[in-house]
């Protein structure tokens, strides 16, 4: 597996760093204030994560965006055209302390979504579960831990899928954005904070 591009170091995004690092995966992380601002949070999170820019993160063959609603237009804003390279799609339609729903018309939040990261290919994962769910032993239950990918390119969320089995965790596939992205977003679809386990 290639190095992976993270915006955001919130929980959700730091939460999948440690889960990548800690099976061999490197990780560039990144956020709005700059890599010196991220110097603990990487020592924290071992040698295999790294600081880096919105640039540098968003270069790498497959990025994870995970950042507050109301600043992703800002967090992707300048970047170039991703030509067809990965970007997970690991955010929700909320706004903090409150955590109120945003208005979408109607609309999913990976389309929102895709509209700011021209020429990416879109897999929605990583979202419905709590960050401490995403960074935990994924098989500590007996079983492997569940989670959903979907997207309208094949070969990605083929791609994604398997690094969701390289963590350990069992993907299950729902398909294309417009129904998968529909059950896993929140608040709304049936699926967020579901802590499903499969059992062999």
């Amino acid at each position: 597996m290639t190095t992976i591009g993270v915006i955001g170091a919130g929980a959700i995004g730091s939460a999948f760093a440690r889960a990548a690092a800690s099976k061999g995966i490197s990780v560039i992380l990144s956020n709005s204030r700059g890599p010196a601002s991220l110097a603990e949070r990487v020592r924290e999170l071992g040698p295999l994560v790294k600081a880096g820019t919105r640039e540098e993160a968003a270069a790498q063959p497959i990025v994870l965006v995970a950042v507050n609603w109301s600043k992703l237009p800002a967090a992707l804003a300048g970047l170039p055209d991703f030509a067809g390279r990965i970007v997970i799609d690991a955010n929700n339609p909320i706004e903090a302390p409150l955590f109120k729903g945003v208005d979408l018309q109607g609309r999913t939040s990976s389309a929102v979504f895709s509209e700011l990261v021209p020429g990416a290919r879109v897999v929605k994962a990583f979202n419905h579960l709590q960050p401490q769910l995403i960074c935990a032993d994924p098989g500590r239950e007996g079983g492997r831990r569940v989670l959903f990918v979907s997207g309208d390119d094949p070969q990605a969320r083929e791609t994604v899928g398997g690094l969701i089995n390289r963590l350990g965790f069992f993907g299950i596939d729902l398909g294309m954005l417009d129904v998968g992205a529909r059950l896993v977003q929140f608040p709304g679809g049936p699926l967020p904070a579901l802590n499903l386990v499969r059992f062999v």
